[in-house]
């Protein structure tokens, strides 16, 4: 005996449900890394806002009021705020819902299509989620923690002067900064739209592998084939 059948032993998962997981775990894992990691050379929209953000910057350093550049920032960290403190409340709407597991489980097994599962596959589904939505807020909190990196840098930027170019290396630096906190930002939002998917779940595990394929597919498109990514590359 593997030790995976001694695992699907263990836990109330038939192997519909292992294969669910494992794609979900799998999907993830892969696209993220070709997101946000791979040396492909087709554009996406990360490195089309890392452009611009470096185009800002240099722009940032010949300003003498730095207002503007103040208030975006500000309102970059705001957005991951939100997404804090919302994550916060459905985590805390998770871990009560572990304590009426058995009544949601015979609520949801009304639904079409839904299966019947134990109380502990009911709380195993959950702790999924638990998990996604924590990993969504140390994201977004590591993205709060470097946008204000960001901001402090640019309160250090010295006055212009008429040889901006020697900003190069401060300014690089704060570009790299806000392209961590822009990356972490994007996948934070991304664990929301793969919690749709484990939240598939819930319903039946062959739902949980379409709809996370269906994410993959919207996730691609929206960073590798939109209209915005267009607009963004046009000279």
């Amino acid at each position: 005996m593997t030790w995976l059948e001694r695992i699907v032993e263990m836990l109330p998962l038939t192997w519909l449900d292992v294969a669910a997981l494992v794609l979900f775990a799998a999907a993830w894992a892969v696209y993220q890394w070709y997101a946000d990691y791979s040396a492909t050379p087709r554009p996406r929209l990360g490195r089309e806002m890392d452009r611009f953000t470096g185009e800002w910057l240099v722009q940032m350093a010949g300003r003498d009021n730095r207002m503007v550049d103040v208030n975006v920032l500000r309102n970059l960290t705001r957005s991951s705020q939100f997404f804090a403190s919302t994550t916060m409340l459905i985590l805390g709407a998770l871990v009560a819902l572990m304590g009426y597991a058995e009544q949601a489980a015979l609520v949801m097994a009304d639904l079409p299509f839904a299966q019947l599962v134990s109380r502990r596959l009911w709380e195993i589904k959950i702790l999924v989620l638990l998990l996604i939505f924590v990993y969504a807020f140390f994201k977004f909190s590591w993205s709060i923690r470097q946008f204000s990196f960001g901001s402090i840098l640019v309160g250090a930027t010295k006055k212009p002067t008429p040889s901006p170019e020697q900003y190069a290396v401060h300014t690089n630096r704060i570009a790299v900064i806000l392209s961590f906190a822009n990356r972490n930002f994007n996948q934070g939002l991304r664990a929301y739209y793969f919690g749709v998917a484990a939240l598939s779940w819930f319903l039946h595990p062959a739902l949980m592998m379409v709809v996370t394929l269906g994410v993959i597919y919207v996730l691609h498109q929206r960073e590798f084939r939109s209209q915005t990514l267009e607009l963004l590359r046009r000279e």
